[in-house]
């Protein structure tokens, strides 16, 4: 991928730019950065116009503040998107960039044209999630190797943990290029953000929600029920969070049926 850099708040933001046709914005999950796309992005370069964005704090993106909220990072990807002369878009965000992705639909609904959460969840943080976010920034502040280490091998199912190593050792070494700020800064934020269920229940253009079976991270029976009642697809995996390491081929599959 070849990228290009704007300036948003004077924070220089980090971006590619490849392909023609429907333009499809692919935002990366906590802890990763767009290079996470690197099996997905050369497929579905083929057929459609494919934007890559770091988010704030992650990749070359610069960090804005010691608090990234969703509604921050969605800002960032709309200037991108400004800057491209893009009208609208299908975005698809894995983990916080599903997060992301949702706080851009609240805010420019008129741009969407269609939405993949991918591993991601529209619900806002649980009281025991966000004091587990506090434990995590004790602990990246205490021990920023090893912290980051140990969560990234837990996001992968665990019979995935002893046989994917080239994988959860390539992930780890992505991670450990996102400085301290952008983590703290990324934690805070996903810690506030708020519940955008409604979204998926009241918006008609085309969702799709990808879920890991043995996700540590979201509960897969509590995520499917956000869905009930809407027009969201539901696309299920037999694996952990990585699905894009996980699960390579249908996630490829998946998207390019749901484009």
């Amino acid at each position: 991928m070849t990228y290009q850099q704007i300036t948003y708040k004077n924070t220089s933001i980090n971006f590619s730019d490849e392909g023609k046709g429907t333009a499809i914005v692919l935002l990366h999950g906590f802890l990763e950065n767009s290079n996470m796309w690197q099996y997905l992005q050369p497929e579905l370069v083929k057929n459609y116009r494919v934007i890559c964005i770091d988010l704030l704090g992650h990749g070359k993106t610069e960090c804005l503040g010691y608090v990234h909220t969703m509604e921050e990072m969605a800002d960032a990807v709309h200037e991108v998107v400004k800057h491209l002369h893009l009208k609208r878009i299908v975005l698809a965000g894995h983990s916080m960039g599903g997060y992301v992705s949702l706080a851009f639909a609240e805010l420019y609904p008129e741009m969407i044209k269609g939405l993949i959460l991918l591993n991601s969840t529209s619900k806002e943080d649980s009281p025991e999630r966000k004091a587990n976010r506090n434990r995590a920034i004790r602990a990246v502040k205490k021990n920023y190797q090893a912290a980051i280490s140990m969560s990234i091998a837990n996001l992968f199912s665990e019979a995935n943990r002893d046989t994917l190593i080239t994988e959860i050792e390539w992930a780890k070494n992505e991670a450990l290029n996102t400085p301290l700020q952008g983590i703290v800064a990324a934690q805070e934020g996903m810690k506030v953000r708020k519940d955008r269920e409604v979204l998926l229940h009241t918006t008609d253009y085309p969702k799709l929600l990808i879920l890991g079976k043995k996700d540590p991270v979201l509960n897969f029976e509590e995520s499917v029920l956000q869905i009930e009642g809407t027009n969201v697809q539901l696309e299920t995996l037999e694996d952990g969070h990585m699905s894009h390491l996980e699960n390579k081929k249908e996630v490829e599959k998946i998207f390019k049926k749901f484009l």
